[in-house]
């Protein structure tokens, strides 16, 4: 199963790189990278949560009356944050398994 398939159902998220293994120097750079690409997926979830909060906040007050923008902003903040709970828990399950693995 490829990540990329997943991507598709909400295109906020950045997509994921493919890193080479490379030797010695290369390392941690690859790492800074995916860790940079997951603080940025979770800033770009925290900004959409909030701007739907705001938008709710707006027309509640009768500043606006679209409502139908607001339901599908809500409706694609909620599948992000839906993939987001399934990648960690995808995430933890893989570290249990491999700390289960006998050295």
């Amino acid at each position: 199963m490829q990540i990329r398939s997943l991507i598709p159902v909400n295109s906020s998220l950045p997509a994921v790189s493919t890193v080479r293994p490379a030797s010695g120097a290369g390392r941690p750079e690859a790492v800074e990278e995916f860790g940079e690409q997951i603080m940025r997926a979770v800033s770009q979830l925290n900004s959409q949560q909030l701007a739907v909060d705001d938008a709710a906040a707006r027309l509640a007050q009768g500043a606006t009356l679209d409502l139908h923008s607001i339901i599908l902003e809500a409706e694609k903040a909620n599948l992000t944050l839906e993939l987001a709970i399934q990648i960690r828990n995808k995430a933890i399950e893989a570290y249990q398994e491999m700390m289960r693995m006998p050295l």
